[in-house]
């Protein structure tokens, strides 16, 4: 595979549809854009990984949303690791890249670096909720957290509230070609069965943890024998093949599904991107009153905001501030004070 290949496929999310077995599916992979996400912070090697997992997937699940569309992944819990929130922002026009970004939160007194830091989110929730824009009311739909990873947690999220059979590969890490620098690189492929038959109804709940629904409890039949069987030709990935550089989307396509007749559709380059400003910090502050504002006032007479996504640093005067400061305002999101 060529440099210019390479380049090509970076930060790119391909769609694509296995005809022979009525799946569809995406192939992603982050370089740059996971390298700009996480240098924004300074994570331990754990939580590094599992922002780039839950980056990851939103990359993947991201790509269906219609345009101006945003889409979030949010991971909350009763441990160290306490929030992972993912915002993926849909093109504002075909043919426009898609912007994602991330950000943990975590006790660093309590977490600890020799343990799974899956385990270190504890008991808590998965929830993906999507943004159609102003007057719409947001989707949310939450599972609990499940399973192991947060591979796991998406997987089951998808069999639970959507009834669609899901399936993630992923993989992630630091990478350093010859003469290079160290950098990220992260890459993955999503299956996702599209079922003919009437959504899944039992009492009993599923056969996955703690009752959750899983693939099997959906899929019967004809259709249960081609999720089997697409999966095992899935199981064959190697994590180079995902992650690449020197293997295109396209040709692992091919070397995994080709008795299942692959067809692919327009990629959907993907870049990082964070949409705080000025007037969206004025908003979210807008909520306190007086009294509140002269409590988040510095010494130095100013009150300070940080954007928790890309760092961006705000400070503000305390008297344009508040409800009963008198100014237009636009929409808040992903800012603290």
């Amino acid at each position: 595979m060529t440099l210019t290949a390479k380049i090509a496929w970076d930060d790119t999310v391909l769609p694509f549809q296995l005809d022979q077995s009525d799946i569809r599916g995406r192939i992603a992979r982050l370089d740059g854009t996971l390298d700009r996400i996480l240098e924004q912070h300074d994570y331990p090697p754990g939580v590094e990984a599992m922002v780039a997992e839950m980056a990851l997937l939103t990359a993947l699940i991201g790509q269906t949303i219609k345009l101006r569309w945003k889409l979030s992944l949010q991971v909350r819990g009763d441990g160290p690791l306490r929030l992972i929130a993912t915002d993926f922002f849909a093109p504002a026009e075909d043919g426009a890249p898609a912007q994602i970004r991330a950000y943990a939160s975590y006790d660093a007194e309590r977490f600890d670096p020799d343990v799974d830091p899956f385990a270190q989110i504890g008991k808590g929730y998965f929830a993906i909720l999507i943004d159609q824009g102003t007057g719409t009311t947001p989707y949310q739909g939450i599972t609990p957290i499940a399973g192991g990873a947060l591979t796991a947690c998406a997987e089951a999220y998808f069999a639970q509230s959507e009834q669609l059979p899901t399936r993630f590969a992923l993989s992630y890490g630091r990478a350093q070609e010859p003469g290079g620098d160290v950098h990220w690189r992260a890459g993955g492929v999503m299956l996702q069965h599209m079922p003919e038959a009437s959504p899944f109804v039992s009492g009993d709940g599923g056969s996955g943890e703690a009752g959750l629904l899983a693939a099997e409890d959906i899929l019967d039949g004809e259709e249960g024998e081609n999720w089997r069987r697409v999966n095992l030709l899935l199981d064959t990935v190697e994590e180079m093949e995902m992650i690449g550089p020197h293997v295109a989307p396209t040709d692992l396509l091919v070397r995994l599904f080709h008795e299942e007749t692959p067809r692919v559709f327009d990629a959907q380059a993907v870049q990082f991107g964070c949409t705080c400003s000025p007037a969206r910090v004025r908003q979210s502050l807008s909520i306190y009153s007086a009294r509140d504002i002269a409590h988040m006032t510095t010494d130095d007479g100013i009150v300070t905001a940080d954007c928790q996504f890309c760092g961006a640093h705000y400070e503000f005067d305390p008297l344009t501030l508040g409800f009963e400061a008198e100014r237009p305002v636009d929409e808040a999101d992903g800012t603290s004070g």
